[in-house]
């Protein structure tokens, strides 16, 4: 291989079995230890799932790297561009999406599952004060902007 072919590199896609996506990249890396193949970094990205995705200077590393093992389902056609995985990295933080008066739902801790209104983002602490909705009277509690999930903005 030319030492150009060896500089340049792609992002392509893997298809795994739902939840396996961890232990395909570990079965795929052992292999392209064992088999020196070319691979330059595996990727398995929390928000994502079904999907691995492999650094190799062309497919048909991938291909080799991925034949024959447990839970992967294939190869998607083409390549995935750096700039749509960045997004996927470095997710933007829910705070900054959030203004008063936005409906959101707590998804963790003892008021997991509830609806609630914003009454005020305090960001430099990440916290929120909300107001539970499905309650008789106003109940304003604080919480952690990563227990925050938007529902539907407020309108304007």
């Amino acid at each position: 291989m030319s030492s150009e072919a060896r500089m340049i590199s792609n992002i392509y896609a893997v298809r795994t079995t739902v939840g396996q996506e961890k232990n395909v990249a570990l079965l795929v890396a052992s292999r392209v230890f064992a088999r020196k193949i070319p691979v330059r970094s595996i990727l398995v990205v929390d928000g994502v799932r079904g999907f691995v995705f492999i650094e190799a200077p062309s497919p048909q590393f991938v291909d080799r790297a991925i034949m024959g093992i447990k839970h992967v389902k294939g190869r998607v056609k083409g390549k995935v561009n750096f700039a749509d995985i960045e997004k996927l990295l470095f997710p933007k933080p829910v705070i900054e999406d959030l203004d008063i008066g936005d409906k959101v739902e707590i998804v963790s801790g003892p008021f997991r599952g509830m609806k609630a209104k914003v009454v005020r983002i305090d960001r430099p602490k990440q916290e929120v004060t909300v107001e539970l909705l499905e309650v008789p009277y106003p109940l304003p509690i604080t919480v952690s902007a990563d227990y925050i999930k938007l529902l539907e903005k407020a309108k304007k």
